[in-house]
């Protein structure tokens, strides 16, 4: 059975107040699109449960500078790439930066539906206070934190994982390409 995402059950329990007819309608839903299914040589990526792994970096060129974030979400199912995202964020700190790419990849993610959302970053910080490791003593975190927490809410289980930065090369990459295209520099 297909474990809905929190946010899609409230909106169903809104819409069918009896668990019976949210059933049914969940069952007549999936039958209609396995149905009209599309070759998986034209179909969008859909990973409705299942484990979607995020990895996300962010970065400035100063500290404060300017800053991008970088988002890579991978399906370790079918072993590829679902979506790649880079875009320069203006003048930011690097942990602000590193906030923020988290906040657009769990944004990412949400459209897929995953039942398990590994997000990586190669931002021990970053991690070890969304785990409550660590207090978070800078006010300037907290509105980033409480974002990230309520954009976690919509997921049935989401965990923050600290990989090293060499482990983290496509996001980081993203990051110094919407940096470089937007400074104007050229690259071999």
């Amino acid at each position: 059975m297909v474990r809905l995402p929190l946010s899609l059950q409230k909106k169903l329990a809104a819409v069918f107040p009896d668990t019976h007819e949210q059933a049914e309608f969940v069952a007549e839903a999936v039958k209609k699109a396995l149905d009209t299914h599309v070759p998986s040589d034209t179909a969008q990526p859909s990973a409705i449960g299942g484990t979607l792994h995020l990895f996300t970096d962010g970065g400035s060129r100063g500290n404060p500078g300017q800053a991008a974030v970088g988002c890579v979400l991978y399906d370790p199912l079918k072993n590829e790439v679902i979506r790649e995202y880079g875009e320069c964020i203006g003048v930011e700190t690097n942990n602000i930066a590193e906030y923020s790419a988290l906040i657009t990849g769990l944004k990412i993610a949400s459209e897929f539906h995953p039942n398990h959302l590994i997000c990586h970053l190669d931002s021990e910080l970053v991690v070890k206070q969304l785990n409550g490791e660590y207090r978070v003593k800078m006010a300037t975190f907290t509105p980033l934190i409480q974002e990230i927490n309520a954009l976690k809410s919509g997921f049935p289980h989401v965990s923050f994982v600290y990989v090293p930065r060499e482990k983290n090369t496509r996001a980081d990459l993203l990051v110094n390409r919407a940096l470089d295209e937007m400074l104007g520099v050229r690259r071999n």
